[in-house]
């Protein structure tokens, strides 16, 4: 029987533990975004909902996206209209994934669900993927305005960004950008993004039927998010359905 390689005991800080190897991309972005901002762990670490733009390097760039704190706040404020953590470590993980050829991004075809301010389908657009940024009919116009001050012709590497409305599970009366990628005809795309798209049990079945009619055998589905109250829950219910429709 081989020996069982032992965990190195090491000290960092206040930290003093097992160190394991760094073995993914998603662990590398973690890792690497977790060195470079130490925030405490607590929600939106990383975004700042309260600005009315949100800065980020991204790309050898230095990105801003417009936000609308205002529409934010009260009970039934419209969460599209800031930067979430979750859209902040998609981005950065299409970055280092891309960099590290572990993900095809250059020449891709990408649809974004849920985009709302954008900040994913910018990085992917600036890694030189063709996005559609879809998001509710009420939400393209601070969509439309981000992607046109931060993607440039061409998108910095053959990329390009362009906005389409999508209400999940509706059939009917699709926004022509969309229709490109719907037509039953039309190759699906490489891939389908999505931050914080999962936060509500009801939506579940729209967003599967979404994804369902998207997705193709060689789309890659990503879908980043953070596990607040009963959020575990509702993502456990998800991957039972892809599962059993895939």
């Amino acid at each position: 029987m081989d020996p069982v390689e032992e965990t190195p005991e090491v000290v960092m800080g206040l930290y003093g533990g097992p160190a394991r190897r760094v073995e993914s991309g998603a662990s590398e972005t973690m890792l690497l975004w977790g060195l470079g901002q130490p925030a405490s762990h607590r929600p939106n670490a990383f975004a700042r909902q309260g600005l009315p733009a949100f800065p980020i390097d991204a790309c050898g760039r230095r990105l801003t996206l417009h936000q609308q704190p205002s529409s934010f706040r009260g009970a039934s404020g419209v969460t599209g209209a800031v930067v979430w953590d979750s859209a902040v470590v998609l981005a950065k993980f299409l970055e280092h994934a891309a960099d590290g050829g572990l993900l095809p991004v250059r020449g891709a075809r990408a649809v974004d669900l849920g985009a709302g301010c954008g900040l994913v389908s910018v990085v992917a657009a600036l890694l030189g993927a063709r996005v559609v940024a879809t998001d509710l009919p009420d939400r393209v116009r601070l969509l439309r305005k981000n992607l046109e001050e931060n993607v440039p012709v061409g998108g910095g590497a053959g990329g390009s960004a362009a906005v389409a409305e999508l209400v999940w599970g509706d059939e009917y009366e699709l926004d022509p950008e969309l229709l490109l990628w719907l037509d039953q005809e039309a190759e699906p795309p490489e891939l389908v993004l999505g931050s914080d798209v999962v936060y509500s049990e009801e939506a579940v079945g729209d967003l599967l039927a979404t994804l369902t009619r998207l997705a193709g055998p060689r789309t890659t589905v990503l879908l980043a998010g953070e596990l607040r109250n009963g959020e575990r829950s509702i993502i456990n219910k998800l991957s039972v359905q892809i599962n059993r429709c895939c």
